[in-house]
């Protein structure tokens, strides 16, 4: 039987699921957390082994391990971790609360997740399928990102291009029903994507939560928690 996490508010905070494996970090934890408390939100951590919320204002799929190659028709990749039950939780939540109109952004791993539920693919190393891309793999913003002017995410971060971090070996390839691609690398490779359909549907391949003294990247982490509180406007 699935557990289920029973809501309680001890404050006017709205209640933000995020996504994790069950062996993430304290120290990676502690930045998901500190990225949605300090803009108002109460996190909770979600992961295979945690019981499952009967109800959320928002939710964040986190970063972390491959996706599973049989999720969207890849050829198996035997060199990397993937976590097939942090995949299934995930899924789950993505099938039962994106159809409540519940704001949800994804976070690396999580934008690819969003991309492959709505029936897209992903390009299993980009190391591979792109001739001289340059490896990069730092917490620190050193890749520039290019935003499709009038996108939603352009109304967040309020900038036509920012720097990021980057952590991913993997990344959006053919989009899934309804997504559309609102930001890419200066390699061409897709680095934001939203839906057209959903009031608070994005994803983006890098960190926020890592970046917390850039100023548009924290305003994508407000944005959520906002999009949360107008779900239920007797919190705030």
């Amino acid at each position: 039987m699935t557990r289920r996490y029973q809501q309680t508010r001890p404050d006017n905070r709205p209640l933000i699921g995020i996504t994790t494996s069950d062996s993430k970090s304290q120290i990676a934890w502690w930045f998901d957390w500190f990225a949605v408390w300090r803009h108002g939100g109460r996190p909770l951590r979600l992961s295979p082994s945690r019981p499952q919320p009967a109800a959320l204002d928002g939710l964040i799929i986190g970063g972390g391990d491959d996706i599973q190659t049989s999720l969207y028709g890849g050829e198996v990749q035997l060199d990397v971790r993937v976590d097939p039950k942090r995949d299934a939780l995930e899924l789950s939540l993505l099938e039962h609360f994106i159809p409540q109109g519940t704001p949800v952004l994804g976070i690396c791993r999580g934008a690819q997740l969003i991309n492959v539920h709505l029936g897209g693919t992903l390009d299993p190393d980009i190391y591979t399928t792109h001739d001289g891309l340059k490896r990069r793999r730092t917490v620190l913003p050193r890749k520039t990102v290019d935003i499709t002017n009038g996108s939603q995410l352009h109304r967040i971060l309020k900038v036509r291009w920012c720097r990021v971090n980057s952590l991913h070996h993997q990344a959006v390839d053919q989009t899934g029903d309804d997504v559309e691609i609102v930001a890419r690398d200066r390699d061409g490779l897709v680095q934001g994507i939203e839906s057209r359909h959903h009031d608070f549907l994005l994803g983006v391949q890098w960190h926020p939560e890592w970046l917390i003294f850039n100023r548009p990247q924290q305003r994508l982490i407000r944005a959520l928690v906002d999009a949360a509180l107008q779900q239920h406007p007797t919190l705030g």
